[in-house]
């Protein structure tokens, strides 16, 4: 049985499609043993386009299921039906929202559900990371997984759980501890891992 379900899987078009295209560009996925049905996954290093296209690969070629927050400029035409179908929720930053809230409440409302978020929030170098996915988290109490894609080694996927203390500091050190060891595509513009207060 357990292994009929693990054919079903592989021959799942996109997962098989990822698959075959990371193999064919050399990069390998790697990740923990994660049976949760809920979480906040961060993806970081984000200092360009290409993060987006390998990351979403490695967690479809891994088999996860997955929603993702984008900045809403990436959500009009012509392709703003394509980031929609990929599971994209659209955030416009210039506005003032209940965001944090609003993602709290659908995880609260389901019983699996896996939520995407790059906390940089720009492929440019900033000083400071969002952490809106933090608060989301410790409000709706389940885990953060750290993701990763890493240009130096060509691997990705995740590999810690970080459970969210209240302690922003704390947290936010072993955050950045992990980080410290992934290299991006333009190191240049990876800032540090820090974060203002809830925003």
């Amino acid at each position: 049985m357990k292994r009929n379900k693990i054919k079903r899987s592989l021959l799942n078009p996109s997962r098989l499609f990822s698959i075959i295209i990371l193999w064919l560009m050399g990069w390998k996925t790697r990740c923990i043993p994660l049976d949760l049905p809920k979480y906040v996954l961060i993806g970081a290093p984000h200092t360009s386009n290409w993060d987006f296209v390998i990351g979403y690969m490695i967690m479809t070629a891994i088999g996860l299921k997955l929603y993702w927050v984008g900045k809403h400029t990436i959500f009009r035409r012509p392709f703003g039906w394509l980031m929609n179908l990929m599971g994209g929720i659209p955030v416009d930053r210039t506005r003032s929202t209940n965001f944090v809230d609003q993602i709290v409440m659908s995880f609260q409302e389901s019983d699996k559900l896996i939520v995407a978020i790059a906390p940089e929030g720009t492929r440019g170098w900033t000083e400071y990371w969002k952490s809106g996915f933090y608060y989301i988290a410790l409000k709706a109490e389940i885990p953060i997984i750290l993701g990763y894609v890493d240009y130096a080694r060509k691997m990705g996927g995740f590999e810690k759980i970080i459970i969210p203390s209240g302690n922003l500091p704390d947290d936010q050190e072993h955050i950045s501890e992990f980080y410290q060891t992934i290299t991006a595509k333009f190191p240049e513009n990876f800032g540090p891992v820090r974060f203002r207060s809830q925003e």
